[in-house]
């Protein structure tokens, strides 16, 4: 069984029985982690399809390792590699500090344009939790991952770039708003229509797909009209345009509120529901971070901007436990290409120590293995991360938050889960 590239037909990709699959084993306690989870991953794998299938993992240099190694953090064979295998999975990496690359992870998400940022965040039984009922949390965030201010164009005040975006500002546009020109750093927010399409078509495909009763569009076009707002318009635009009767959106029902009142648009909106209707819906951003702790059972697929949805997932990792136990798959659907990650921070003062969680890591092999359409072996995973957890066999950032818990190294809660397969 020869080990082969993934590659993508028709948009559909096309999986080897041994796939070349690269990684990046992270910085801080980016070993441990990582170490913990792919021997759960063969491991599944293995149970799942006997020796059928298997992956064949391809070490990549980012971060600090590649630093020490080659004197770069991003090497361009990296990437080149990240490209050429499409699918590819990573721990924590530590950004640079002072000039060149602002993170490496977007520097990543820019170069391979992935532009969906996929975070699924659900509650496993027994994970401590600040909110009453955090089992009413399960939705998957479509994070809008190029544009916005992650795009990073921005002058810091006083420079020569500065003062001539200023002096276009206020000469060539008339722009009389800004309190404190002189001593302002300036930034751009590009959202364009294409963004927002692609990125919102995602989100209603995966809501098709695994038939979830919604989709939201979060923004804040209350304030900025043409991108928050031009977001929310487009979104509703192409769910209409490309979706048809799969969907309900919000503006039919205000259409049919203001033509023959809300009796008839709350008639047409539960026939929707009942006929299997995606909803389509939007919600202002902040109202959003409230509605998720007082209603979170109302929503199932969140499509945002880049900002809104850095704020949003975490906020939702926190009402489940917290993002060492977050996901998060970073995807361009059209290329097939993908780079699932650990959604938290290297932790450098625990590195070493086979003591943190490597949940985070685990969950997003399982969306790396649904991604590529080993749902057996993804499965499998989730049922023995959830029974490790309810037995409450776990490392230390639960174990501290839980009665009667029994303390496990990083590497015994891998065992753990390897053992409930």
């Amino acid at each position: 069984m020869p080990a082969e590239k993934i590659s993508i037909s028709n948009g559909q990709l096309q999986v080897p029985s041994q796939p070349i699959i690269p990684f990046i084993i992270g910085d801080g306690i980016g070993p441990d982690i990582w170490n913990a989870s792919v021997r759960v991953f063969d491991a599944a794998v293995k149970k799942a399809y006997g020796e059928d299938r298997k992956i064949a993992w391809k070490e990549v240099l980012a971060g600090e390792k590649a630093f020490q190694q080659t004197g770069e953090w991003m090497p361009a064979a990296t990437l080149a590699d990240l490209k050429t295998y499409l699918v590819s999975i990573k721990g924590p990496l530590t950004t640079p500090v002072g000039g060149g690359i602002r993170s490496l992870n977007v520097a990543m998400r820019q170069e391979l344009d992935l532009y969906a940022c996929v975070r699924p965040v659900r509650w496993f039984d027994q994970v401590p939790s600040p909110v009453k009922h955090p089992e009413r949390v399960n939705m998957v965030i479509f994070r809008e991952n190029t544009e916005d201010i992650y795009a990073g164009i921005e002058y810091m005040e006083g420079t020569p770039e500065a003062k001539k975006l200023l002096h276009f500002l206020q000469n060539e546009l008339g722009v009389k708003k800004i309190r404190f020109p002189e001593t302002s750093s300036l930034g751009i927010k590009p959202v364009s229509k294409e963004g927002t399409e692609r990125l919102v078509r995602a989100a209603l495909k995966h809501a098709v797909a695994h038939k979830l009763p919604s989709v939201t569009i979060v923004h804040k076009g209350n304030i900025m009209k043409f991108t928050e707002g031009g977001f929310k318009t487009w979104g509703y635009a192409l769910a209409e345009r490309e979706f048809g009767d799969k969907v309900y959106t919000w503006e039919q029902w205000e259409k049919t509120k203001a033509a023959s009142g809300e009796d008839a648009a709350k008639k047409e909106i539960a026939q929707a529901k009942a006929e299997g209707k995606i909803i389509v819906n939007d919600v202002i951003a902040d109202n959003f971070l409230q509605q998720i702790l007082l209603a979170p059972q109302d929503f199932s697929v969140v499509a945002t901007l880049n900002l809104n949805g850095d704020y949003i997932s975490d906020a939702l990792a926190a009402a489940v436990g917290g993002i060492g136990i977050a996901p998060g798959g970073n995807i361009n659907y059209l290329t097939g290409h993908a780079v699932f990650e650990a959604t938290h921070g290297t932790a450098p003062r625990f590195a070493n120590t086979d003591t943190m969680n490597p949940s985070s890591v685990i969950l997003s092999g399982v969306m790396m293995l649904e991604y590529l359409g080993w749902i057996e072996a993804a499965n499998l995973i989730t049922k023995a991360l959830s029974t490790a957890i309810s037995s409450k066999r776990v490392t230390v950032d639960f174990y501290n938050l839980m009665d009667d818990a029994t303390l496990v190294k990083c590497s015994e809660f891998a065992d753990e889960i390897i053992k409930n397969l």
